[in-house]
């Protein structure tokens, strides 16, 4: 992949300013201490610890990526928009997925266009020279190229999703980019950030990430949360649900974590089960209404099997002794 951006290079730099780990961030971020941070999350309807906070306050304040690691539903894409709506910034994302390559993270030619000029001139009686056709006008920017031009003027939050989702040639050249912040595009030169953006990698753990980029983060592990850390998000988030009916779905969710299934529910399922749960006027849990929304927490047919049925009075009789 990293041939594709290397051909031959034409040393055509935007204007750039060196940057260093060890500098102050490119720009003030709006905080002078973690507990600020924590504040200003909360504010917004995230519950960090100050493990988090920590992590996320130092990534700023010493240019480092942030790598966030733990299991789908957690919220680690959120500590991305919660950052770029902090220091009132775009947030730029690339989704990672298996076969993800230059192509779509990081820039192609409009072919389409190029193809519909060649033949107007043609028919015009003119011809089109390369420099034209392969110019920043027929260039398509993918997240990774849309980071690094728009950090030229203003940082970004730059959002790597799911890393662990692409292949080893992609990380491989991800780490490349994240070295330097600058990418080589053979038709017109090196585009070169004047800015580092603020960058968040997330990873759900399905495979190993390599220890070259690692290395180059700081890395924080989001575990599931704890009872009560749980139903302070689900107050903050849904403050319209009885204070009855967020402590059972806190609960009811913390015991299933403790149940062998196939995909243990997250954070994200918490909230939308709550909330479809308001929307359907229910004030606490009963086994009916439970097995009826099953499908709102569990994914898979097998889980669902698993637990309804006794099952689900059974942790609803143990729900409702903790409450």
């Amino acid at each position: 992949m990293g041939n594709q951006l290397n051909v031959y290079q034409k040393q055509v730099k935007l204007p750039y300013l060196p940057s260093s780990p060890l500098l102050p961030p490119p720009f003030p971020m709006p905080l002078t201490s973690i507990e600020t941070l924590q504040t200003t999350l909360r504010a917004r309807n995230y519950v960090a610890d100050r493990g988090l906070a920590t992590s996320i306050y130092l990534a700023h304040k010493l240019n480092r990526p942030l790598f966030l690691e733990g299991e789908a539903g957690v919220g680690k894409t959120e500590v991305a928009k919660m950052m770029a709506d902090i220091l009132d910034t775009e947030l730029i994302r690339l989704q990672c997925y298996e076969g993800l390559d230059v192509h779509h993270a990081v820039y192609e030619w409009n072919y389409t266009r190029q193809m519909m000029n060649i033949r107007l001139a043609e028919a015009q009686g003119e011809k089109l020279s390369e420099d034209t056709l392969f110019s920043r006008d027929y260039l398509l920017r993918r997240p990774l190229l849309q980071a690094i031009e728009h950090s030229h003027d203003k940082p970004v939050v730059l959002l790597v999703d799911e890393l662990d989702r692409s292949d080893d040639e992609f990380e491989a050249f991800l780490l490349e980019v994240l070295s330097d912040f600058q990418i080589t595009i053979p038709e017109i030169g090196t585009i070169q950030a004047k800015h580092k953006p603020f960058v968040v990698i997330t990873s759900n753990r399905t495979r190993e990430v390599h220890d070259a980029l690692k290395r180059r983060c700081l890395y924080y592990w989001i575990d599931y949360p704890t009872f009560e850390k749980e139903l302070e998000i689900v107050r903050a988030k849904i403050p319209e649900a009885s204070a009855q009916l967020s402590r059972q779905i806190t609960a009811f969710i913390q015991e299933l974590r403790r149940t062998d299934l196939y995909k243990i529910p997250g954070v994200a399922e918490t909230l939308d089960w709550t909330t479809a749960l308001v929307a359907l006027d229910q004030t606490a849990l009963d086994p009916t209404i439970v097995e009826e929304t099953l499908g709102v927490i569990l994914k898979y047919q097998d889980d669902v099997d698993k637990i309804k049925g006794e099952n689900v009075k059974a942790i609803l009789d143990s729900v409702r002794v903790a409450s």
